[in-house]
């Protein structure tokens, strides 16, 4: 258990934040008595939470894994979660040493916990830390961290992971993603994981309850209105797909029941 009395400067120990959720599920170390709590309250309704987040994770370090063997080079990971053990920097090294990544997001908690475990890692100069507001994605772009480590004239993938479930109006959530695709130059990709109730649509009510304490709440949508949200790029193969039917590595087991990860996602390619 992470001892609570050496949180990052600045960081609010009392308010439940859902990256840190996210890491506890995780089985990481950087969540306090506040996010354990939110947890395990999920668990208690979703049993299989745990095993969602390890497979949107899994799933994130296959989708970096298959853009670095296409040749992408440089990522820009939007969204609330942690630099943490397995995450985007360290598994587009795994394939391309030479891969920068930009973690941004718009929650100080997560850009402190980012800055504190990103220093005096190595290659921390292929990393960078930048503030952006997950509702404008796209101006990430014109952050000075950005434009030092970022190569416009080279194909970017933009990561929204665990984002646009935060975007209560569907016009909106289209309006930030047809933004980052102009935003991104050919060649750029998205790459996005989205809640669905769709499993069990009688469970939303009970989830938004143990998220009302949190920093964040999400609206699962159905497959369809996450299509139209992300029609602006064309899916890759599998196309949308829950996540541990996206791609999944050779020889690994098949998942019993993925609709049970309650989680979508998928991989386009700009236009």
């Amino acid at each position: 258990m992470r001892d609570e009395r050496r949180a990052p400067a600045g960081v609010d120990l009392t308010t439940p934040n859902t990256a840190r959720i996210y890491d506890y599920l995780l089985g990481g170390k950087d969540h306090y008595a506040a996010d354990r709590e939110v947890a395990e309250r999920l668990l208690a309704v979703i049993p299989e939470a745990r095993t969602a987040a390890r497979e949107n994770h899994a799933f994130i370090g296959r989708a970096v894994r298959f853009l670095a063997a296409e040749g992408v080079r440089q990522f820009i990971d939007i969204g609330t979660k942690l630099p943490a053990r397995g995450n985007v920097h360290e598994v587009a090294a795994e394939v391309a040493p030479d891969a920068v990544v930009v973690f941004a997001d718009g929650d100080p908690v997560v850009l402190a916990h980012a800055r504190a475990l990103l220093a005096g890692r190595a290659g921390a100069g292929r990393t960078a830390v930048a503030r952006c507001d997950p509702r404008r994605p796209a101006d990430v772009f014109d952050d000075p961290a950005v434009r030092a480590l970022i190569d416009p004239d080279r194909p970017v993938a933009c990561i929204l992971d665990r984002v646009l479930h935060f975007i209560d109006d569907d016009a909106e959530a289209a309006e930030i993603v047809g933004g980052v695709h102009d935003a991104l130059p050919p060649g750029g990709h998205l790459v996005f994981t989205h809640i669905t109730q769709d499993p069990e649509p009688e469970s939303g009510g009970d989830v938004g309850q143990v998220f009302k304490s949190t920093d964040g709440h999400f609206w699962g949508r159905s497959r369809a209105r996450i299509l139209d949200i992300v029609g602006c790029f064309d899916l890759v193969e599998p196309g949308l797909a829950y996540t541990p039917q996206w791609r999944p590595d050779p020889g690994a087991p098949a998942h019993a029941a993925p609709e049970r990860t309650f989680t979508l996602a998928g991989v386009g390619r700009r236009r």
